[in-house]
């Protein structure tokens, strides 16, 4: 939460939002951070994309920092997508790089090698991400795509049988 002369004093047209995120003074940025014993503060993620999976939080920034470090991945944004077992599971939306080749097995199988297992995508989706004019990647449009597929019932998670894969 933020308060002072340099935080916005509403958002344009949308007196309901700006009601939520300034009630009490404060703004609530919707940022989650960890403060550590040395005074500094790590962001971790925003609240409305942590990924609640069978009682574990994932931060969806960490799955897609590994996303990022693969060699033929571009870009890519992970969210929740509906389990009917875990309640939710790491859904990643890739994009490659030109003249790359990778699937989803490669994809989650690098992920499990760098991320606990139960943070590691278990459905990849391999298309170009929906971007605003400024280039920010439009969560809330995957989130739907995520939940229009329908809840995913790989109980276990263990193998790549119930991996799915979507173009």
């Amino acid at each position: 939460m933020f308060r002072g002369n340099t935080v916005m004093s509403g958002y344009y047209k949308d007196e309901n939002a700006t009601r939520e995120a300034l009630a009490g003074g404060w703004y609530r940025s919707g940022d989650l951070a960890v403060r550590h014993s040395d005074g500094y503060i790590q962001l971790k993620d925003r609240s409305k994309d942590i990924i609640i999976s069978g009682g574990e939080n994932i931060s969806t920034i960490e799955v897609e920092s590994v996303l990022f470090n693969h060699p033929a991945v571009l870009d890519a944004a992970v969210v929740g997508r509906p389990d009917e077992y875990w309640g939710e599971t790491p859904c990643a939306f890739v994009t490659l790089k030109d003249g790359s080749h990778a699937t989803a097995e490669e994809i989650i199988r690098f992920c499990r090698e760098k991320l606990p297992h139960f943070m590691a995508p278990r459905t990849v989706v391999f298309d170009d991400l929906p971007k605003t004019s400024t280039g920010k990647t439009q969560k809330f449009i995957l989130r739907e795509k995520a939940k229009a597929m329908g809840a995913s019932r790989d109980r276990a998670g263990a193998n790549f049988e119930g991996t799915e894969l979507f173009r």
